[in-house]
């Protein structure tokens, strides 16, 4: 994993497995996405081993549509636009690619409660904690996966529904215990990346980021503040691994 990877300095936040901070890493060049899958698998098996530290990983894909576990073949709407990658991540279609913000959280989440739908909420609730150091109020909805922002700015749907834009994307996969993949943050990406695909399969919403919202924002500013929110969200110590078995869904 080192070889592709650089060091992120400033790694002060949240516990993990015995008691010390997840390592911070951040690839300033774009990493192709079966590369950042082979460092993620190898990390995580360090990190079932107990032979590698819990990591945070924050980088940049060329563009690309990755495929989640509930992806339907109708919502790749572009196949040959970008390539196309199984994820096998919860979820569906997603658009990465510069100027949006890949964060990939290999936590331990058996050290962490054995809870995943916590876990989740956790994931969404440190998206909404980072957007809310710039002024920006991020929602959850129900059936909507991921991080919304209100647009009162344009018309609503034809069904009155006020517009709602997405601006942050989860999803995750346990083995072992242990997450991988995790969420994107759409920081100045080109937002007409997405119209190869349904985004998540949602349809009547579109995509937004912190730019698009009038926001300065640079890749900087959104590392400082992940780091800076992660231990208001993830600050309980780790508590002693177990061998208990993963939930349904989860892989062995």
């Amino acid at each position: 994993m080192a070889t592709i990877l650089t060091p992120l300095r400033a790694t002060s936040s949240g516990a993990a497995a015995g008691g010390s901070a997840p390592e911070w890493i951040v690839s300033t060049a774009p990493v192709e996405y079966d590369a950042a899958l082979a460092a993620m698998e190898d990390r995580v098996a360090g990190i079932a081993e107990g032979t590698a530290p819990e990591a945070i990983w924050l980088l940049e894909h060329p563009p690309l549509y990755t495929a989640g576990t509930s992806a339907r073949p109708e919502d790749l709407t572009d196949p040959h636009r970008f390539p196309v990658h199984e994820a096998r991540r919860g979820g569906q279609y997603t658009y990465h690619g510069p100027g949006q913000r890949v964060v990939y959280v290999m936590l331990d989440v058996g050290r962490r409660g054995r809870d995943v739908r916590r876990f989740v909420e956790q994931l969404e609730h440190w998206v909404i904690a980072t957007l809310a150091e710039f002024n920006l109020r991020g929602e959850i909805r129900e059936g909507r996966v991921g991080v919304w922002v209100a647009r009162p700015d344009k018309p609503p749907l034809p069904d009155g529904t006020p517009r709602e834009d997405k601006i942050a994307a989860i999803g995750i996969r346990l083995r072992k215990w242990i997450s991988f993949h995790g969420i994107s943050i759409n920081v100045e990406p080109d937002l007409s990346h997405f119209d190869g695909i349904v985004p998540c399969g949602i349809t009547g919403h579109g995509v937004t980021s912190l730019v698009d919202l009038g926001l300065p924002v640079t890749m900087e500013d959104l590392d400082v503040a992940l780091q800076r929110s992660f231990a208001e969200v993830f600050g309980t110590p780790a508590t002693p691994r177990d061998a208990s078995p993963l939930p349904a869904g989860g892989e062995g």
